[in-house]
């Protein structure tokens, strides 16, 4: 019952915002860049639902356009990050033991013996801040670790009784693959995914809060937690709303995540 309340939860959060970031254009009340100086730091109501920021936009409007960024550049990096993980972890495993996999394992270890937060910032010193730069960081400092578990799947996977019947029967390496190892560790890998979803988010408002994200006037949530941290005791809602849309897309993933593993464990039983 819990696992079912768990999932529900999370799947209506992560829909809900996805559906309100992609509709953005639409259920924003207002132009999120409009700037007026004249409603700077105005209260809730009227024209602005949770009021506006210190340029007198809409704050409302900038959290829901924040969503898209946020959760856009999430989407990205995380099909990116699965994709380089999946090929790279898969031809390892199936050639464990063997040059291939040896000089795969001591990449993913050389990228994995460095804190992945100094890796990023290093990444963005070089490259510069930016959207595209962001995305280049997360996902050369977050594929290694999908990598290796994507090995160990397969490498658990790959003697079963039913690979060793697919050689016998003539199967080419690539059936082999698609048809039957990949779809058995689709589970476990996707879960992980979804987890580590939460943490993606959390790495890329992180990233922009310390201005190496997206750039003004971009409306990205750590980015107005940024901007909104010199108003804090007389504008408290600037960094309050983007932090709980922050706090909610985590939940959503990391409750979505632990319910579909605790299914897999089960079935598993």
């Amino acid at each position: 019952m819990a696992r079912k309340v768990c999932l529900s939860t999370g799947l209506v959060l992560a829909i809900t915002m996805t559906l309100i970031a992609s509709a953005a254009p639409i259920v924003a009340p207002n132009d999120p860049y409009r700037v007026d100086m004249q409603s700077a730091f105005a209260t809730p109501g009227g024209t602005f639902p949770l009021g506006a920021d210190q340029l007198g936009r809409c704050l409302l409007s900038r959290t829901i356009y924040g969503a898209r960024a946020s959760l856009g550049v999430t989407f990205l990096v995380m099909i990116i990050t699965s994709f380089i993980g999946t090929a790279v972890g898969t031809m390892a495993g199936l050639f464990a033991g063997k040059w291939p996999d040896k000089l795969l394992s001591a990449l993913c270890e050389v990228v994995l013996a460095f804190p992945g937060i100094i890796l990023s910032l290093v990444i963005l010193g070089i490259f510069g801040p930016g959207i595209v730069n962001l995305m280049l960081a997360i996902t050369l400092v977050n594929w290694a670790g999908y990598a290796r578990l994507v090995r160990s799947l397969v490498i658990s996977v790959k003697n079963a009784d039913y690979i060793k019947s697919a050689i016998v029967s003539g199967a080419s390496p690539r059936g082999i693959i698609t048809r039957h190892i990949l779809p058995n560790i689709a589970g476990t890998a996707s879960t992980i995914l979804v987890t580590n979803m939460g943490a993606t988010i959390l790495q890329i408002a992180g990233l922009s809060f310390l201005g190496l994200g997206a750039q003004p006037p971009t409306a990205e949530w750590g980015m107005m937690i940024n901007e909104a941290r010199m108003y804090l005791s007389n504008a408290p809602l600037l960094m309050l709303i983007p932090l709980i849309a922050v706090s909610l897309s985590v939940l959503s993933f990391h409750l979505i995540g632990d319910a579909l593993k605790d299914i897999h464990d089960s079935q598993r039983i």
